[in-house]
């Protein structure tokens, strides 16, 4: 009997603001949320960008500056990215040229034709016989302009010691936090109710930490005359985001890894996780992914691939002459559209088995089935799509089928799809929707693609799309693809419903919404996710009634207590865990065990007495 992965806690940050609470979902709907529930998000998002909240001209500010916009110059000035321009420079008639240099600035290997007197004691004169190639400080301007940047005002690098980090671990150590604090019970307690070695963690960013504290300030310190960190190659593993939630949140010895599936990779990690619960040998997942690629070495290595929206080409869409390019609809997902949008996110989930969530009372925001990944097969170029997308929106499918039945997989669903805004995108994703839509008989699949409020955020893109489907559970309201104006005639479109409005829905006839990612290299993967109110029936239909209703009445302080975070967070208040160096156990604090291990800090020990998989085999 497979445990069923219930989502009971999820946090993070991007550029629509805290996914705690769903205030990252809200600020995608505001316009359509009750005023309540709107001046909350307000609030939220002035909590997070140091702003007021309650004014039009707050409000404008905030709206401004929160989504996908014209990259800011606290990221970096694109009018004025560094650069270096070569040069040879030599005397007009060829004869030689002197210069004055300090000692110290001479190179280690000093160029043929040089020759060196002494001026001073710190100062020497150069006469070069030849000619001198030099770099000369320059600047350009990006050609792209547009990116999904987290909320203004909000800067991760001050909420804790953060000690030159990169920004995608800043991120990290935000957006775990968010997912761990508004659980709404206390992790200590977790951990005495689950042995260490039943915990696991899987998390990444598919591009590892490329900025100046990260593998970026590596590459370049010898070319920019600068040193090299002790910190900036082991900080760039993509596998850090994981290493840090064990490490400085968690306090974690359960298993843990970083799956990398490009574009997927959320998906990759996710999938792990809902492995490690349904078989049984793991009670607790903590899963997410973060990504910081809004920089401009990585913008241009897409922008010369072709995969990103130029300010001049989407100018070229919207007949725009005067270069006042419309950056906040640069992300137009099955319209007539020009390439993605590059964005920052961290996001994380948490999954309980089903046991474990009805003995605590957690919050049940919905459940995980199964997560499904394949590859292309042979493929005529790396980053062009294949047919493996097609198996795992089948078998997704077919997973709701074999669950519900037939009429909530074709009337009771959804698809969020991965929806990047590039041209190639909108007619290989929508082929695939449209034909699996005839194969299971759905008429109009209704279709949503949240990267157009986002941007697109990597690795941590279907987490993006996970958190901001739970909201519409809570709220009953379907993003629309709202940055175009229609569909392009190359979409394949006769069995689907793309969303171009907000769509109001009733939670409880909406059983399952399927989260779509494509990844370069043929890294597809596809996510089944049930309602709240369908993982509250299967889990009454395995527990009992009576075992439901002690979950209740167990969750009204789990809920209380995700409120007062919320309500905390909100007014300011920074709830940010970061634990370096404290609990710290050396090997010789272990208590060992033929049986056991236990470890001090821990309740509950590690279980040494291991059944062997393979009885079948040995007497």
């Amino acid at each position: 009997m497979s445990r069923l992965p219930v989502i009971v806690s999820f946090g993070g940050v991007n550029s629509a603001g805290r996914s705690s609470g769903h205030h990252a979902y809200r600020r995608m709907v505001i316009d359509g949320l009750p005023d309540q529930q709107a001046n909350e998000t307000w609030q939220a998002l002035g909590a997070m960008m140091n702003t007021g909240h309650s004014t039009a001209e707050e409000r404008r500010f905030i709206q401004d500056h929160t989504l996908v916009r014209r990259i800011e110059k606290h990221l970096f000035d694109p009018d004025a990215i560094v650069a270096h321009k070569t040069a040879q420079l030599t005397t007009p008639d060829a004869s030689p040229f002197t210069f004055a240099i300090k000692r110290s600035q001479l190179p280690d290997q000093i160029p043929p034709g040089w020759e060196i007197n002494e001026l001073e004691s710190t100062k020497v004169l150069v006469k070069a016989t030849d000619h001198l190639d030099i770099l000369f400080p320059d600047k350009r301007k990006s050609r792209v302009q547009s990116a999904g940047q987290v909320p203004t005002g909000f800067d991760p690098e001050k909420l804790y010691q953060s000690r030159s980090h990169p920004r995608g671990l800043q991120l990290t150590v935000y957006g775990a936090s968010d997912a761990i604090n508004s659980l709404g019970i206390d992790w200590e307690e977790v951990r005495r109710r689950v042995p260490g070695d039943q915990i696991s963690c899987y998390a990444s960013s598919a591009m590892g930490q490329m900025d100046a504290n990260g593998a970026g300030g590596m590459m370049q310190a010898s070319l920019m005359g600068k040193r090299v960190s002790s910190k900036n190659c082991a900080l760039s593993l993509a596998e850090m985001v994981a290493d840090f939630v064990n490490a400085y949140v968690l306090g974690s010895v359960g298993s843990t890894g970083a799956n990398l599936g490009a574009c997927a990779s959320f998906l990759y990690n996710l999938r792990q996780g809902v492995q490690d619960i349904r078989s049984g040998k793991y009670r607790a997942v903590i899963v997410g992914a973060s990504e910081a690629p809004v920089t401009p070495e990585i913008i241009e290595g897409y922008r010369t691939m072709g995969a990103l929206a130029e300010d001049e080409a989407l100018n070229r869409l919207d007949s725009i002459t005067d270069g006042a390019t419309d950056h906040r609809r640069a992300c137009r997902p099955f319209s007539d559209n020009c390439g993605f949008t590059l964005s920052e996110s961290a996001q994380f989930v948490v999954l309980f088995d089903d046991e474990l969530a009805m003995e605590m009372g957690a919050n049940i925001y919905g459940s995980i089935p199964d997560v499904f990944i394949n590859a292309d097969g042979y493929k005529k170029s790396i980053p062009g799509p294949g047919i493996g997308n097609y198996i795992t929106i089948g078998k997704a499918m077919g997973t709701v089928r074999a669950i519900l039945g037939d009429e909530s997989l074709q009337r009771r669903s959804y698809m969020q799809a991965h929806g990047t805004g590039t041209p190639q995108n909108r007619v290989t994703e929508s082929h695939i929707f449209n034909e699996l839509s005839k194969t299971f008989g759905i008429e109009k699949w209704p279709i949503a693609a949240i990267k157009s409020y986002v941007g697109h955020s990597i690795a941590t893109a279907s987490g993006d799309q996970i958190n901001g489907s739970l909201g519409v559970w809570e709220h009953g309201l379907i993003p629309g693809i709202t940055t175009i104006n229609g569909i392009a005639d190359d979409v394949h479109s006769s069995h689907l419903d793309f969303l171009l409005t907000h769509r109001e829905v009733n939670p409880e006839e909406l059983d399952a919404v399927f989260v779509n990612s494509k990844g370069f290299g043929g890294n597809n993967a596809t996510a089944t996710m049930l309602s709240p109110a369908v993982t509250r029936r299967m889990l009454e239909h395995r527990h009992g009634k009576s075992a439901m209703s002690r979950h209740d009445s167990l969750n009204e302080t789990v809920q209380g207590r995700t409120q007062q975070y919320d309500e905390e967070t909100r007014s300011g208040k920074n709830s940010l865990i970061y634990r370096f160096g404290e609990g710290v156990v050396e090997g010789e604090s272990l208590e060992l065990d033929p049986a056991f291990i236990k470890i001090p800090g821990h309740e509950q020990t590690v279980s040494l007495d291991m059944p062997s998989p393979f009885n079948d085999m040995h007497d």
